[in-house]
């Protein structure tokens, strides 16, 4: 009878939702570097028991994705921008996910409409000036950097990054292709020299005196001014940070964000959709503004006490996929302004 007994918990045991879940591993194939996630996955895997594999890049995960068909291991995929995202969801790589909880942590217009990707972290593009030369009020949404009293004071990186072509995607989407391309003419008229190098360097030219104003994502200002190297420090506390469109009837800042999506062909759903929870619930949202300054997309949980420092601010609620759907307008704009 014991040896029955312990048969049929064994059995249980190894049936029941619980074990299903710690007996597996996924595979992630991520555009974040690891350095940036390893301290959630630690974290995931502590508490469920999941173990994760990671095979990071830059490019091709998707081409490779796609190649793979129905033979790929992946389960789950980890981007840096609604962009990437946006090209897995295009190609049909993307399952369907059906999380009660994902759906009460992700605003709608930060998830796509058929819920087959989510956002998992948010970045403000923010506007960075020279807190000597730039006085309170005088630069407050991204419009006014056409304005020609800025001739020679701009700097910016190559147009053409996936960061600027949300900017010019969210100034599309707000004005319309005509006064986007006269915005982004104006815009090139007033830089200080070649559009070139990435988001530090911008802060960089400004603590120089290159130029006065620049357009960065909010954590670079926090990688710099926590740097190791004390001149990036300096770099640093040579600007002031400015959350743009935040006036009456103003659209707010324009945001970006990492995300995430199950594999159609992941072979542990149960334990990918999991990741993404775990990722959008209270622990892993605080830890994106500790490790990387970013902001929580889940609208019960704070930004961290540093990011608050930095200021309140209201982002755009633009369904976050009108930026990809009009990033190759806003390219075609960008190259024919030379930006």
């Amino acid at each position: 009878m014991k040896k029955i007994l312990f048969r049929l918990l064994a059995i249980l045991f190894i049936y029941s939702p619980i074990n299903h879940l710690i007996a597996k591993e996924i595979n992630i194939y991520s555009h974040r570097q690891p350095f940036l996630i390893n301290p959630f996955l630690e974290l995931f895997t502590k508490e469920t028991g999941i173990e994760t594999n990671v095979i990071y890049s830059k490019k091709g995960l998707a081409q490779r994705l796609k190649a793979e068909g129905e033979n790929s291991p992946a389960d789950v995929i980890l981007t840096v921008d609604i962009g990437r995202l946006y090209v897995y969801d295009d190609f049909k790589l993307l399952d369907v996910v059906k999380s009660e909880k994902l759906i009460r942590n992700i605003p709608t217009h930060l998830r796509s409409p058929d819920n087959t990707w989510f956002a998992l972290s948010k970045r403000a593009r923010v506007i960075v000036v020279n807190k000597e030369k730039i006085q309170n009020n005088e630069i407050t949404r991204l419009e006014d950097l056409a304005d020609e009293k800025w001739k020679g004071k701009i700097c910016s990186r190559p147009g053409s990054h996936v960061y600027n072509r949300g900017i010019m995607a969210s100034i599309l989407a707000a004005h319309g292709e005509k006064e986007a391309e006269i915005w982004a003419r104006k815009l090139v008229n007033n830089l200080a020299k070649r559009p070139q190098g990435n988001d530090r360097a911008q802060v960089k030219a400004i603590y120089e005196g290159e130029c006065d104003i620049a357009i960065i994502n909010n954590y670079y200002f926090g990688k710099l001014k926590f740097s190791e190297d004390p001149e990036q420090r300096k770099w640093a506390d040579s600007v002031k940070l400015i959350f743009p469109n935040q006036g009456v009837g103003e659209r707010g800042a324009h945001v970006n964000i990492s995300g995430g999506g199950i594999a159609k062909y992941s072979k542990n759903k149960d334990e990918a959709i999991a990741l993404l929870e775990f990722l959008t619930g209270e622990e892993a949202q605080k830890l994106y503004g500790e490790i990387n300054f970013e902001y929580p997309v889940n609208p019960n949980i704070s930004p961290s006490k540093e990011l608050k420092t930095w200021g309140e601010f209201r982002e755009d609620q633009l369904p976050i996929v009108k930026i990809a759907e009009l990033a190759p307008l806003a390219q075609k704009i960008i190259d024919r302004v030379g930006w």
